[in-house]
């Protein structure tokens, strides 16, 4: 099995990458942007814990734990869901993709895929990376040359994570990862050790 295929299992944090078909555009308006969100939320919650995100014009980043979730009974799936017993979580992606895709097809009039199959994933296998790997996937916009300074981008974790109010996003584990709010913003500040992390950046 090649690994960008290979499941998504319970108790695992993943780095997961997915790009616009041909590196279209995936993302069109702010309005997308925010359905994205919502979608992800609805079809994955119960799925995964989410740490760190960063949606750009034509890719996204997400940085996830899944869930210890036990299956359905084999005897309640049916043929078709065969795939729910092998993986469920990217089943979950696929499904998600699917949603979004089907919308924004429509919006923009456009037929065919919009989104990359299958979404690479890749399992971040030590703590020691935590660090790196969020400020990589918040640092994105300017990596790209988006914008100069990544922690105005708005379609990303990094403000979010400050934010405090009760939020499904892991914004108490990301900072324990800094050691605390201050050194999180200092963390920011400055660029990561990217050598580090080269095995889990996906693009």
């Amino acid at each position: 099995m090649k690994p960008l295929q290979l499941p998504l299992e319970p108790g695992r944090y993943y780095h997961i990458f997915n790009r616009g078909n041909n590196g279209d555009r995936v993302f069109y308006s702010d309005e997308n942007y925010r359905f994205f969100l919502r979608r992800l939320d609805e079809h994955l919650s119960e799925l995964i814990e989410v740490y760190a995100f960063c949606l750009l014009p034509n890719h996204f980043h997400l940085l996830v734990r899944i869930k210890e979730r036990p299956l359905p009974p084999v005897e309640a799936l049916h043929l078709a869901d065969a795939k729910l017993l092998k993986d469920p979580v990217s089943a979950g992606f696929q499904r998600m993709f699917t949603s979004y895709s089907k919308a924004v097809n429509k919006q923009e009039r456009r037929h065919g895929s919009l989104i990359e199959n299958p979404f690479k994933r890749k399992e971040v296998t030590h703590p020691r990376y935590f660090s790196n790997l969020v400020w990589y996937i918040h640092a994105n916009p300017q990596l790209h040359g988006l914008c100069d300074d990544f922690r105005q981008h708005p379609w990303s974790s990094y403000k979010r994570i400050l934010i405090n109010r009760p939020s499904k996003l892991e914004k108490e584990a990301v900072l324990s990862w800094f050691g605390n709010q201050a050194n999180y913003l200092d963390y920011h500040s400055n660029s990561a050790n990217l050598e580090e992390i080269r095995d889990l950046i996906l693009e």
